[in-house]
């Protein structure tokens, strides 16, 4: 048997895939099993923002009982079919961190070992702190031509959520690719800036606006582009109500940012490492293809 391990990080691009062999991952799944089952106060930190957002775990052939087939690993929990209990070996995600080697090996660039342990501090932190908003999601209908705020439909549990990303919930467009900005249109972005992505986009047909109050566009929808420097990307879209809601990755559809809260300006939401706002630009509809 072996355990294939996702480290969910990434929004736009492909996350990082760690596979063990048989030996290492018999010996991973004993420092895997759980514990005690998580209290009520410890299952409501989300695990669907912005940045690190655990080890997707999967065991292929005959593994451990004691574990379903996929579950996920966040800051010591085991969340997953029937589990939701903290992890008998706490330090298994640091420990698989510090393994630099093996990190290396993915090749997602240089540095990336001590980008994810600052990504996991940074998720310890947002949990401690983490209290959601009571705003409630305003039902009007101020943007007619914005597409309809829908996640039932893209989280699936299945393809639709895990093989579509935050590009292509922004577009409104299921590919089923993880879409790549500038991808289909044969000029894909050469590094994760503002500008590589930005321009990457606009061989995808989207257009670039300058706005500085949000406004509903005539025709079209508005998405937003954000970057996390050097590491990856990440789209919002303004819904009808003029709120925007995203999709972090293979992870479901939220209207929340970080914070938990309602996102009336992407500029000013909370969006982890996501540190860099690119701007604007407008779909429109049935004009864009991508892949």
């Amino acid at each position: 048997m072996k355990l294939r391990i996702t480290i969910d990080i990434f929004s736009g691009r492909p996350n990082p895939v760690i596979e063990l062999d048989d030996a290492d991952s018999r010996a991973a799944l004993q420092r895997l099993l759980p514990s005690r089952v998580l209290k009520r106060a410890e299952q409501r930190a989300p695990a669907d923002t912005l940045g690190y957002r655990g080890l997707v775990i999967e065991q292929i052939g005959a593994g451990s009982k004691k574990l379903p087939k996929q579950f996920r690993l966040l800051n010591g929990k085991l969340l997953g079919e029937n589990i939701a209990h903290r992890v008998g070996d706490e330090a298994f995600e640091d420990f698989i961190f510090a393994d630099k080697k093996r990190i290396q090996a993915l090749k997602v660039g240089t540095g990336f070992e001590t980008y994810l342990s600052k990504e996991l501090e940074r998720y310890r932190r947002l949990e401690a702190a983490y209290m959601p908003s009571k705003e409630r999601w305003p039902v009007l209908k101020k943007c007619p031509c914005a597409p309809i705020y829908e996640p039932a439909w893209w989280n699936d549990g299945g393809a639709r959520q895990w093989n579509n990303n935050c590009y292509n919930y922004a577009t409104n467009y299921r590919t089923d690719t993880f879409a790549q900005p500038g991808l289909a249109a044969g000029a894909m972005y050469a590094a994760l800036t503002c500008p590589d992505v930005w321009g990457a986009a606009q061989k995808d047909e989207l257009i670039p606006q300058k706005i500085k109050n949000i406004t509903c566009p005539k025709v079209g929808h508005l998405v937003a582009l954000v970057i996390a420097p050097g590491w990856d990307f990440h789209w919002y879209r303004l819904g009808p109500n003029m709120r925007w809601s995203h999709k972090p990755g293979g992870t479901p559809v939220t209207n929340l940012d970080n914070s938990g809260h309602i996102i009336p300006d992407p500029r000013t939401a909370d969006r982890g490492p996501y540190t860099q706002f690119c701007g604007f630009m407008l779909v429109m509809h049935g004009h864009i293809k991508i892949r």
